[in-house]
């Protein structure tokens, strides 16, 4: 696919001079999130709450894709598409990249951009500039791990928690080589937002400024904290005008600011200042509800995992090609064997299996650790760990018949089951 020419000028929160004429709409397929932030409450669906986090519905990637149509269809003023929620983004990175990947190519002169924390961003951002995602955000509210662990209860880094000092550290360090690694691509501009509370992090905005800058991030944006119900912070006062005020001309002083943010809910549709997600929450709703999750049109294959294409006995980590059936009246039939994406890329591994196998709706496998399972179900991919004759369980899916004399027994732990070579520390 040629690479559309977009013209980035028209993203209205980067651009001020376009704010009443371009509108933005957000699309809430990211839940997760991996850190805990003692400003947010994320459990609030209020019609009258217009704030980060915040949300109607989620969607999946391809409902995202149908709601995007029939708002565009409606709002022609739409030129950005961003995910900012209601968690983080990469949280939950195969919905966002689906998602993103989907946008470009049904809406390919439209803006992308995401807003993040940073904590898992980084194995994402070739593939981000790959799709001209051409915006980023990246909250940042203290660049000294002593102030840090003030704001954050924890940070989730896979399967480890950190807490205090050293969560604050762990997030710091991924936010600052993420805003390298993003500033390193051509045609990315970068945000930082800081979230400015009052005794906590409101005299250390100055020393925010400079260090993003020096990592070349273009605009800063502080925001006021909005104290929000059942959270650390409900109690800590709004930072007031000439307090946010004071605190940008120093920091303008490094960095430009940004004065027109809106503090946007994860729907959020229309211009700024003008938001229509109380118009559209109905279509929203509707798209959640009712839209075809993953189109069966486009998954009616089986992929299989095996070494020798007779049996079912490959673990899918170790897989480096899949056979490939498709459905036929008198049952299934070979295709072809398809080369599955090289491991060492983490959860993208998984994200690029989905597109490989973009037109099967189930995969056969010896077993599977919990990362890929999670993964490719949110793409639409079911994943069966069988073990016997090929024929066996094609000929029992066609026919519409129980699988359990086929599922594999297996000890417990990922990487313990004879023929797989893993740490027990789940697939990459």
């Amino acid at each position: 696919m040629t690479a559309a020419v977009l013209d980035t000028s028209r993203h209205p929160c980067f651009n001020p001079h376009v704010k009443g004429k371009c509108a933005r709409i957000h699309l809430p397929v990211a839940p997760k999130c991996n850190i805990q932030c003692n400003f947010c409450d994320r459990k609030y669906d209020c019609m009258n709450e217009s704030r980060p986090g915040v949300t109607s519905a989620i969607l999946t990637p391809e409902q995202s894709i149908d709601y995007t149509r029939q708002v565009l269809a409606r709002e022609s003023r739409i030129s950005v598409a961003g995910i900012a929620g209601p968690g983080d983004p990469f949280a939950n990175p195969v919905q966002t990249m689906r998602t993103l990947q989907l946008l470009r190519q049904n809406f390919p002169a439209i803006i992308l951009c995401v807003a993040t924390n940073g904590l898992s961003i980084l194995p994402y951002v070739d593939q981000l500039a790959e799709l001209q995602v051409s915006h980023l955000t990246i909250t940042i509210n203290a660049v000294d791990p002593e102030i840090g662990q003030n704001i954050y209860s924890w940070v989730r880094d896979g399967t480890k928690i950190y807490r205090g000092a050293d969560a604050a550290r762990v997030l710091l360090d991924r936010q600052l080589a993420a805003l390298a690694a993003l500033k390193a691509k051509p045609n990315i501009t970068v945000k930082i937002n800081t979230i400015v509370i009052p005794g906590v992090n409101d005299f250390h905005v100055a020393a925010i400024a400079q260090t993003v800058k020096a990592l070349g991030a273009d605009v800063l944006n502080c925001i006021p904290l909005i104290p929000v119900a059942d959270t650390a912070f409900e109690h800590y006062p709004e930072p007031t005008r000439e307090q946010i005020t004071a605190i940008r001309k120093v920091a303008a002083e490094t960095i430009p600011q940004m004065y027109h943010c809106t503090r946007c809910r994860a729907d959020a549709v229309g211009l700024l200042g003008q938001d229509k997600y109380a118009e559209f929450s109905s279509c929203l709703n509707a798209c959640a509800t009712n839209a075809p999750t993953h189109p069966s049109q486009r998954r009616q294959n089986i992929a299989i995992a095996s070494w020798e294409g007779v049996l079912i006995n490959q673990h899918l980590g170790e897989a480096t090609h899949l056979w490939i059936y498709k459905p036929t009246p008198a049952g299934y039939e070979f295709v072809e064997s398809r080369p599955a994406p090289a491991s060492g890329a983490g959860g993208q591994r998984w994200v690029n299996l989905s597109e490989t196998l973009h037109d099967c709706r189930l995969i056969l496998c010896a077993s599977c650790g919990p990362s890929p399972r999670t993964a490719l179900a949110a793409t639409g991919i079911q994943v069966l760990e069988l073990e016997g004759l090929i024929s066996d369980a094609t000929h029992a899916i066609h026919r519409g018949q129980p699988l359990q004399s086929m599922q594999r027994k297996k000890p417990s732990g990922c990487g313990t089951e004879q023929g797989c070579a893993g740490p027990g520390t789940g697939c990459d």
